[in-house]
């Protein structure tokens, strides 16, 4: 994914999967799956049920998109 092209959105964690994804829903009601990736991963942090996050999302691939860090709590 080329970071010129990728583009950040805010969502909601909906649930929490194995494997250090989520499933995530954005403000226009796009579900999608989000990982975690990085230093996150290394750090163990992984956002719990209902907490807003941001994602970065591929023009090519808009079903799952890296979580960035956390937006702040709802």
């Amino acid at each position: 994914m080329c970071r010129e092209a990728a583009f950040e959105v805010e969502g909601l964690i909906l649930e929490v999967l194995p494997n250090r994804t989520c499933r995530v829903e954005l403000a226009n009601g796009h579900r999608l799956l989000g990982y975690v990736a990085g230093r996150a991963k290394l750090a163990c942090v992984l956002p719990a049920v209902g907490e807003k996050v941001r994602l970065r999302l591929s023009p090519c691939d808009l079903s799952q998109g890296r979580m960035m860090l956390a937006a702040g709590k709802k």
